[in-house]
């Protein structure tokens, strides 16, 4: 009498492009440990190539990958044309991006932060024209960074008489008071749903992060902009910044690639996040709602 042996699954495993720059610098963090490990768990459940960010278009139309996950890859303004490139191939060819490129925060600019102002959701308060600082309040110091800007690239720290030279009319830089506040809080979220809290407790060590219990209150606060942004498939990460008064104020909802700190997570948390994203990502690949 012959035992049958279980028949092996035919069905290939879903297969991944992995975009990430390995070799960027980033203050205070080491993308390329985060990624590294990160890949190494997802390969449990998928076939996974990584690529450089500039490899990302080409790669994406051989049809050789079920879906494509842009991760730590870095400041896209230091490669704009191409990123926009690899957006509009990826439209025409209704490739499947994680994150999806729906969104309506970081993804896109800056431009939320004005949106968000005047909605009169909790956000710093943030015009585009020196001629609008009416509609902020009064400041000493203003920050001033680009539009288009990420990672603290082009911020400025400038008092009140010097906004005066800002060309007026030229839109493509935010101005925000700069607002004293206790410490940064970060509020991490697989689709919609809330995975950990990392907090700065040093208002100038800002990736000298610990584990953070958040509040009801914090999390409907996260929630909130997390629901309001349009993305189903994807990792969020959304900043805010703890006033002496105790409100919290959106800094940014970073919709493309927001290094998590997955090093900083205990075990229990970081597989229950790891486990979020592959679900996320099976979703994705077979056209699942969340």
């Amino acid at each position: 009498m012959h035992s049958e042996r279980p028949a092996r699954s035919t069905r290939p495993r879903p297969r991944l492009l992995f975009v990430t720059d390995l070799a960027y610098q980033a203050k205070g963090r080491r993308y390329c440990d985060e990624d590294i490990h990160l890949t190494a768990r997802l390969r449990e459940a998928f076939d996974v190539a990584l690529c450089h960010p500039l490899d990302a278009a080409a790669l994406m139309e051989t049809s050789a990958f079920d879906a494509v996950m842009v991760r730590n890859s870095g400041p896209v303004l230091h490669y704009q044309d191409r990123w926009d490139d690899f957006t509009a191939r990826a439209a025409r060819a209704g490739a499947r991006v994680y994150n999806q490129l729906t969104g309506k925060a970081d993804m896109v600019g800056k431009q939320y932060l004005l949106d968000l102002t005047a909605a009169g959701l909790p956000v710093i308060p943030t015009v585009d024209d020196p001629r609008d600082l009416d509609r902020l309040p009064d400041a000493d110091t203003y920050a001033v960074k680009p539009k288009q800007g990420a990672d603290s690239i082009g911020l400025e720290f400038l008092p009140k008489r010097a906004l005066a030279v800002l060309p007026p009319g030229r839109r493509d830089l935010l101005i925000q008071p700069r607002v004293d506040f206790t410490y940064e809080v970060s509020f991490y979220f697989v689709d919609h749903a809330f995975q950990y809290a990392l907090h700065a407790p040093a208002p100038d060590k800002r990736w000298h992060l610990e584990r953070y219990a958040p509040t009801p209150a914090d999390l409907a606060f996260a929630q909130r902009f997390v629901d309001w942004n349009a993305i189903d498939h994807g990792i969020q990460r959304v900043d805010a910044c703890r006033t002496p008064t105790g409100e919290l104020l959106l800094v940014e909802l970073e919709d493309l690639n927001p290094y998590l700190s997955l090093d900083l997570l205990d075990e229990a948390t970081r597989e229950s996040f790891v486990a979020a994203v592959k679900d996320s990502l099976r979703r994705l690949v077979n056209g699942a709602e969340r």
